[in-house]
């Protein structure tokens, strides 16, 4: 049987980092209580001007100088995102033509923050039916541009930043197979989180509309119970699938959102909270790019080994949720 999967990643940031003291000059808020809230610290926010394509470009740059190989390499590209540069073009266009891939096809996905998880499983389906030889995906994100600043509930939790993977049949020795995927979605809750205005169900009407109808609402407690269940029917779901328990995962790698979620969902499943990774004190959620942040920080650290069970699991706007488990 064909072993495809990740053969290289790349991840970019913004240089600005923001200070949850820098938010608190902003709105009525403090380090403390984003801490204890969420289990942030800080986040990346691109320069003026700056959106998804320019750091998608970034990001796959990096994987590109990775894998070894150039642009014309590459036979399509999914951009994974909640904050394109337009509606419409595909910012995965933008990206296409940025780096130089004459050869890629190219189309956006949105599944909100499982967006990644999403695009590994469609990017590994067109490899193993012959569509392509090698799919690059790219989870990116500028949620700061639709982050509505003065809603002290939300605005905290927000950051930007994307990551690039290389899709591809893998050689016995090499890359890191995705073994199953298993994704979901819960479209009851489609207002739990979403921007509600600049879409063909409210197109913007400056007559009864304000900026802040175009930016993220979030109903924050809704999304936290389900956040929560989702974690954990995706992790008992894959593990049922392959015969293994939780307990058999070396790694977990969540969306990150929220710490408390995390906790509550490690507690339900009586795994140690130190079997999943996080960095979202560093970069709050970022996402459809939080994924692919994390894999690589813990590339960088040497945690992930050959032959470990890594599960990644998202969850979001949708509300979608799912998962891959690989083998590393």
């Amino acid at each position: 049987m064909i072993r495809i999967g990740i053969s290289a990643i790349g991840c970019h940031v913004p240089e600005r980092v923001v200070t949850n003291d820098e938010l608190s000059k902003l709105v009525d808020t403090s380090d403390e209580w984003i801490v204890s809230h969420t289990g942030i610290s800080e986040r990346r926010i691109v320069a003026e001007g700056e959106a998804a394509s320019d750091l998608g470009v970034h990001a796959a740059r990096k994987v590109l100088q990775r894998r070894g190989i150039g642009p014309e390499d590459i036979d399509m590209i999914i951009v994974a995102t909640s904050s394109p540069d337009y509606p419409f073009p595909a910012t995965a266009c933008i990206v296409q033509h940025q780096l130089g891939a004459g050869k890629a096809g190219a189309f956006d996905l949105s599944a909100g923050c499982t967006g990644f998880v999403y695009a590994l499983d469609t990017a590994q389906a067109l490899v193993a039916a012959g569509s392509a030889r090698r799919v690059m995906v790219i989870g990116s994100e500028v949620l700061t541009s639709v982050t509505n600043w003065e809603d002290r509930n939300s605005c905290v939790l927000f950051g930007d930043g994307a990551g690039a993977v290389v899709i591809e049949a893998l050689d016995d020795d090499t890359g890191h197979q995705i073994v199953h995927s298993w994704l979901r979605s819960d479209g009851a809750g489609e207002t739990a989180l979403l921007r509600p205005v600049s879409g063909s169900r409210n197109p913007f009407d400056p007559a009864r509309h304000t900026a802040a109808d175009m930016q993220i609402q979030m109903d924050g407690k809704r999304v936290y119970l389900f956040a929560v269940d989702a974690i954990v029917r995706t992790i008992r779901a894959l593990c049922d699938h392959q015969g293994i328990a939780p307990a058999d995962l070396a790694w977990i790698v969540p969306h990150q959102a929220n710490l408390r979620i995390i906790e509550a969902a490690a507690k339900r499943l009586k795994l140690p909270t130190e079997r999943f990774y996080t960095n979202l004190d560093r970069y709050a959620n970022t996402s459809a790019a939080s994924i692919p942040l994390a894999i690589d920080e813990m590339i960088d650290r040497s945690l992930l080994q050959t032959g470990q069970w890594v599960l990644l699991v998202g969850f979001g706007a949708g509300l979608t949720y799912g998962g891959n488990l690989l083998r590393w």
